[in-house]
């Protein structure tokens, strides 16, 4: 299915107040599902609908509140922002509580409904990316659980990946520093009929001929990684070849970030064996050629940096991503895992002396760094951050104070 990432399921039974909104959300490139009821919207209401739902909340019969549970019912992340001409403040209050995504007052002027259509979709957009990602993650094979990425040149290396797993030759991958040459071998072995056997990685580098002959033997049912194949010494890259032309050894994967062709053409890489292990090379793209996939790689980081600390998982603002994409990451995956780490702990981009601080600072700091978190997810109303984060209200203003936040300053919209 097509993901409609614009869509409004629009409710109201006032018919002028729905044909004025539907006009407003197609002029700005919004697509309207426009409902007169309850009963009406509730066929699309579902898990998988990509859009938020915007619903009046006092109608006939089923009300927007009624709208409301039935929609958490279903899918607890799915935005429902409701709409009141009453001007009732403890209706709004209530709206909340029962986890309304935002209320506003009819009528509502585009300036006010916009921002928070478009944030409502945002958070839409990043739930569904997330389940399709968990999704691929529980039921995909090796290849689509572990290389992520949804450009073209993530899907062709997937693609590339499962075709020489499959064909049980030797081969060779290669790729900018940091692109994840290791993994790649992996996913190899993975995908291979003899995956279930051993998945050895060497250093090429430390290997003279004793220890490649018992690096293979280990390997004997399975994959062998030589990790820097450029790296192997002279007498054991004789040795290889001469084990991989008579067969009947384990499978050898190979890996470099170096030239390995330049190597051979120059003598300083037995070409006979290059020649061998490029019958099925493997280049994995650097992030500089898809910016495309490093907001997918980012989300990704971050959530198992997240995990990792014991931290929850903090809001990327859109901006953030587009400051990422706009980077050309010579150290390609592993930068950027970096810089992932460094974001759930709440440091900035460049901070010098950092790993001066002291303990104390450094807890300060990502303190700081969830409160804010906190406040901006719920749009600065303080109580609803405090709950959130499960602290008596007492307790979470006098940290804001400590730390000098207002949350009047993370008001969006």
């Amino acid at each position: 299915m097509t993901p409609e990432p614009h869509k409004i399921l629009l409710v109201d039974d006032d018919a002028a107040v729905r044909e004025a909104l539907t006009q407003t959300l197609e002029l700005n490139d919004l697509t309207p599902v426009p409902c007169g009821s309850f009963i009406e919207a509730k066929d699309h209401i579902a898990r998988d609908f990509e859009g938020v739902i915007l619903s009046d909340i006092r109608m006939p019969g089923r009300d927007g509140f009624h709208l409301l549970r039935h929609t958490h019912g279903l899918d607890p992340d799915l935005p429902v922002i409701l709409l009141t001409g009453e001007g009732d403040i403890p209706m709004a209050v209530e709206a909340m509580a029962q986890g309304a995504f935002d209320f506003l007052e009819k009528p509502c002027a585009p300036d006010d409904l916009l921002p928070v259509l478009h944030r409502a979709l945002q958070t839409r957009a990043l739930v569904m990316e997330n389940r399709r990602l968990k999704h691929q993650l529980e039921t995909g094979d090796p290849a689509a659980r572990m290389l992520f990425g949804t450009s073209q040149l993530a899907e062709g290396l997937r693609a590339r990946v499962r075709a020489v797993a499959r064909a049980g030759a030797e081969v060779l991958v290669t790729g900018p520093p940091g692109a994840g040459v290791s993994k790649v071998a992996e996913v190899i072995h993975l995908i291979t009929p003899n995956a279930s056997g051993p998945f050895v990685k060497r250093p090429a580098a430390s290997l003279d001929v004793a220890a490649l002959n018992d690096s293979l033997a280990a390997a004997q049912t399975g994959s062998l990684f030589l990790d820097e194949i450029a790296a192997l010494p002279d007498a054991a890259q004789y040795s290889l070849l001469e084990r991989l032309e008579a067969g009947g050894t384990a499978r050898v994967i190979a890996g470099t970030t170096s030239d390995l062709a330049a190597a051979a053409q120059e003598g300083r890489f037995n070409a006979e064996l290059y020649y061998r292990l490029d019958v099925m090379p493997v280049r994995i793209p650097a992030l500089s050629e898809r910016p495309e996939d490093i907001p997918v790689l980012f989300r990704h980081y971050v959530a198992q940096a997240a995990e990792q600390a014991g931290l929850p998982t903090p809001e990327i603002p859109p901006e953030h991503l587009s400051n990422l994409m706009a980077q050309d990451w010579p150290g390609n995956a592993r930068s950027l895992m970096s810089a992932a780490m460094r974001f759930t702990l709440g440091m900035p981009e460049e901070t010098q002396g950092a790993a001066e601080l002291g303990l104390a600072e450094q807890m300060a700091r990502v303190e700081r760094s969830l409160l804010a978190a906190a406040l901006g997810r719920q749009n600065g109303r303080a109580a609803q951050a405090a709950k959130a984060l499960k602290l008596p209200r007492k307790t979470f203003y006098d940290k804001l104070a400590r730390y000098g936040l207002k949350p009047e300053d993370f008001k969006r919209g």
